[in-house]
């Protein structure tokens, strides 16, 4: 009775049907660099924010200048060292990233918003829209991104440092977008033939609705992926253009800018090291992070991509370990076998 109990326990088991939601979270999960990555992730941003807030609850001046702890080496009071007008890196370098943290947010939701919206749109209606559309989004993706931000920067040099912020974060999320929008202006143009945007149609429901609530909503793990990688792309373009001064002033500190700082004298480099040692070290393991995660959900956003439950693992186990036996069983008769045909052939002799 108790083995009947089992069985139907396993068989119900393995009939149960994972969701596709869960389906990703599990090989998410199962992927040890992108967890490792997400983990990675938090940390860097949970100490940011935390070092954002401290400097502006305690009113500490990013600015002010020590002459006399110029070039001091890391230490216990200062974790990072200085730079070369005695300020404290440990606290510029995060404050740094909370620079980069808040371009890649801001940039990459304008990049999303702007490349889901004229990719649906395109995919949607084809035709004569969709030519000029996407026409229009190679025009976009032919422009040189440098040469327009350096022109940018060069008309807007006189602004106000946190103004140049967000002209950066403009720039950036105006010209990212090209490549998500031909993504799911493809990934459209396949559902819109599916049967359930036919019932929709057939019932009357309204374009806009039909995009937004039916087509969008089947795309949106791809747009995640993506906006990983955009994100991720975003920093390391401000911080390119921090590193040539094209971005924010002083005194908001980016990691850029500490980078090229240190990079204008050789001697700094050689002999201050901790100078852009954190910095390089900070902007590393930040994108390093976000590409691992962008990585860990393209596989398992991949339907190609196989994964097993601890379910399916055990009875795969189990499957073997009998498989092992059998063979064992099969060998042993075997033997047998032999044995019993050498004295019956004695016997007869």
């Amino acid at each position: 009775m108790s083995t009947a109990v089992s069985n139907d326990k396993l068989s119900r088991e393995h009939e149960k049907i994972i969701s596709p939601t869960k389906q990703i979270m599990i090989k998410f999960k199962h992927n040890k660099l992108a967890m490792f990555g997400l983990c990675l992730l938090i940390f860097l941003v949970a100490i940011i924010t935390v070092t954002h807030f401290y400097i502006n609850f305690s009113g500490y001046n990013l600015a002010k200048v020590y002459m006399d702890k110029k070039y001091m080496a890391p230490s216990m009071e200062h974790i990072f060292g200085t730079d070369g007008q005695g300020r404290d890196l440990f606290l510029r370098v995060l404050e740094g990233g909370w620079i980069s943290i808040q371009v890649g947010i801001l940039s990459t939701f304008m990049s999303v918003f702007i490349g889901v919206s004229i990719g649906a749109i395109a995919g949607f209606f084809g035709g004569k829209i969709d030519s000029i559309i996407m026409r229009g989004t190679e025009i976009v993706s032919s422009f040189p991104f440098l040469a327009i931000a350096m022109t940018i920067s060069a008309i807007f040099a006189d602004l106000d440092a946190h103004l140049r912020l967000y002209l950066i974060i403009f720039i950036l999320g105006s010209l990212r977008w090209t490549g998500l929008a031909r993504m799911v202006r493809g990934q459209i143009l396949s559902l819109r033939e599916q049967e359930f945007i036919l019932a929709t149609k057939a019932l009357g429901i309204s374009s806009y609705h039909q995009i937004t609530r039916h087509l969008i909503p089947n795309v949106l793990t791809y747009v995640i992926v993506s906006g990983t990688l955009t994100f991720a792309g975003a920093i390391l373009s401000e911080s390119s253009l921090s590193y040539l001064g094209l971005s924010v002033t002083e005194p908001i500190p980016t990691w850029g800018r500490l980078l090229s700082v240190a990079a204008q004298d050789a001697v700094v480099m050689t002999k201050y090291w901790w100078t852009w040692v954190f910095p390089g070290f900070a902007l590393f393991s930040l994108i390093m992070s976000i590409n691992l995660v962008g990585e860990g959900l393209r596989d398992a956003v991949d339907p190609k991509s196989q994964y097993m439950s601890k379910e399916q693992k055990a009875r795969l186990k189990e499957k073997k370990r009998r498989e092992k036996l059998m063979k064992k069983e099969q060998k042993l008769r075997g033997k047998k076998g032999t044995v019993k045909d050498v004295m019956i052939s004695k016997e007869e002799m």
